[in-house]
């Protein structure tokens, strides 16, 4: 089965997607989510000058070997344009494959491991009772796991709040908001937020919370400290990760599990937070780690570690990649949890699927593929609009990460 064509498809249907359509020549056609927030013509460049010359014509159902064609024929390999753009082919393909077979993803990964996925949502507020009235409406919607950020007295604004509660996308201008960020006043602030919730709710939800890598290794291990008697599910992303080892440090003096890696791209980067047993869930995701195929790399190395996977799912994902992860989900051994952050309607007009949420679970569907499609005369409507993720700077105007 041949590829014949190939095209990037921009859509902004309330926040930018970039879609790789591959199409064959038997009349099967596949799409992969290839975007990366604040830098989506990088990758449709990348797909179009680099990636699809060397598409056309190859034999759509040898995936392993376009992977490795496109991984070690760069040459300059890895980082997050050439790693989201080998990601949208790998998925793609995946999806020809089980159209090709007739047959839902998940049962050419080796069928179900269980029965649906357990998915988290957001809950936020501009304080802690605002923050614990979402938590209420999220477990009232059927949550069984809940993400918990509130705003903290004296900074104006930070990551995780957001003016509309259920659609919360941070790419908000043209060109980067400038927010101040004090680790000072959210040290003393989160643990008041969760004996607050836990306090309200009792221990019959899981409860998440994302530092979002804004924390030193030993500030990261002081918060881990303070936050062990609410018993988190997990404290997401406390410290930048490119020194792996940085984890040792917070794993000396915490028992609050961790998780990280929603910006990982290879199985490289997070080696050695696996082997170390460093890292309770690893976050990589199929769009931004290489896509099914490599992801399956990841995961099957963290089985070994008992690590437990926790893919990314924020609306910085097109419903093509959270489609893909959930047949994933339900097939990868060691699941741990789905983020799923909901798209708006106009987005699932755009990118029609199969997937659905039922009583804090995902179920990714039966059609054949991954159960995503998209509506490119709809998605023209709605013309990509320059957009960048926000910076933080301390109250000395350090810059710092956001």
């Amino acid at each position: 089965m041949k590829i014949t064509r190939a095209s990037v498809i921009i859509t902004c249907p309330g926040r930018n997607f970039v879609t790789l359509k591959i199409e064959t020549d038997e009349g099967i056609y596949g799409i992969g989510d290839a975007t990366v927030n604040g830098r989506e013509l990088a990758v449709a460049s990348y797909l179009e000058d680099h990636v699809i010359p060397c598409l056309i014509g190859r034999d759509a159902h040898q995936i392993e070997d376009i992977w490795n064609y496109l991984y070690r024929g760069a040459y300059w390999r890895r980082g997050p344009i050439t790693m989201c753009a080998i990601a949208a082919v790998d998925t793609a393909l995946w999806d020809i494959k089980a159209k090709a077979a007739g047959l839902p993803l998940y049962q050419l990964l080796g069928g179900k491991s269980r029965e649906a996925v357990m998915v988290y949502g957001h809950a936020n507020g501009r304080d802690i009772e605002e923050t614990s009235d979402e938590v209420a409406k999220y477990i009232d919607m059927g949550y069984k796991a809940i993400r918990a950020q509130s705003g903290i007295p004296g900074l104006a604004s930070t990551y995780g709040v957001a003016k509309d509660k259920m659609y919360y996308e941070p790419a908000d201008g043209a060109l980067p908001t400038e927010n101040i960020w004090s680790t000072e006043k959210y040290l003393d602030h989160t643990p008041k937020l969760f004996e607050a919730l836990r306090d309200r709710f009792g221990f019959d939800h899981h409860l998440l919370h994302d530092v979002h890598h804004r924390l030193t290794p030993i500030e990261a291990a002081r918060l881990g400290k303070s936050l062990e008697p609410y018993r988190l599910f997990w404290m997401e992303d406390a410290t930048p990760a490119e020194n792996q080892e940085a984890f040792r440090l917070i794993r000396q003096h915490t028992v609050t599990p961790l998780a990280v890696g929603e910006i990982f791209n290879t199985i490289w980067d997070c080696k050695d937070l696996i082997q170390n047993q460093l890292i309770d869930y690893i976050r990589a995701t199929v769009v931004h780690a290489g896509g099914i195929t490599h992801l399956r790399r990841i995961a099957d190395l963290a089985s070994l570690y008992q690590v437990r996977t926790g893919c990314h799912g924020a609306t910085d994902l097109s419903p093509v990649c959270m489609g893909a992860a959930l047949h994933f989900d339900i097939w990868v051994p060691n699941f741990g949890i789905q983020e799923y952050m909901r798209h708006t309607a106009e987005t699932d007009e755009v990118f029609p699927h199969s997937y659905r949420f039922e009583k804090g679970m995902l179920y990714p569907g039966d059609v054949p593929g991954h159960g995503v499609d998209i509506d490119e005369k709809l998605a023209a409507k709605y013309p990509y609009q320059r957009a960048f993720l926000p910076v933080n700077r301390l109250e000395d105007g350090t810059l710092w990460h956001w």
